[in-house]
């Protein structure tokens, strides 16, 4: 019964020993470290690039299930992303013109990024004679895009191309 009382004691005294052999990571200033702002973030329009050229690269190896993996890694990030610039956007309305303007400049980014991995996924969808898969991505393509940008008038070749719409777009 009498050890159970040193417990807490040997936990008092072995606990205030300093960790003298710890590893801190050096930073000249530690106010203006960022951890989402090197090249190897998570929640990037880098990392959205990157997924889209390991689609590439599994495309190029004939790995289409890999690719499409890729692809809809890229998508899916990329939706996330623009959800959250869109959020920040609409909360600093009215409060700090700047922070609109940074995530609404981002939010085309991300958006443009995200029609990107849409196109990849339909080329992809197309070559292995899935077209019914890839409607839904074209559809989306001209929604944030809009019909008049490259990326909208090429997708709505594709759906004409495709059959599902006729008629042609003369803007």
């Amino acid at each position: 019964m009498k050890f159970l009382k040193l417990i807490p004691i040997l936990f008092i005294f072995f606990g205030n020993v300093p960790y003298k052999s710890e590893v801190h990571a050096e930073i000249n200033n530690p106010k203006e470290y960022k951890v989402l702002s090197n090249d190897s973030k998570k929640l990037s329009i880098s990392n959205v690039e990157y997924f889209i050229k390991q689609g590439d690269k599994y495309i190029n190896d004939g790995d289409f299930e890999k690719a499409k993996d890729s692809y809809l890694d890229a998508r899916k990030l990329a939706k996330q992303l623009a959800s959250f610039y869109s959020d920040l956007n609409s909360s600093f309305k009215g409060i700090d013109a700047r922070i609109p303007n940074e995530m609404q400049r981002k939010g085309k980014e991300t958006l443009q990024i995200l029609a990107e991995s849409n196109e990849r996924l339909v080329s992809m969808y197309i070559k292995t004679e899935k077209p019914e898969v890839a409607v839904p991505l074209l559809v989306e393509t001209i929604r944030i895009m809009s019909p008049n940008s490259p990326e909208g008038k090429e997708a709505y070749e594709i759906l004409i191309q495709l059959g599902f719409v006729e008629t042609k777009f003369k803007g």
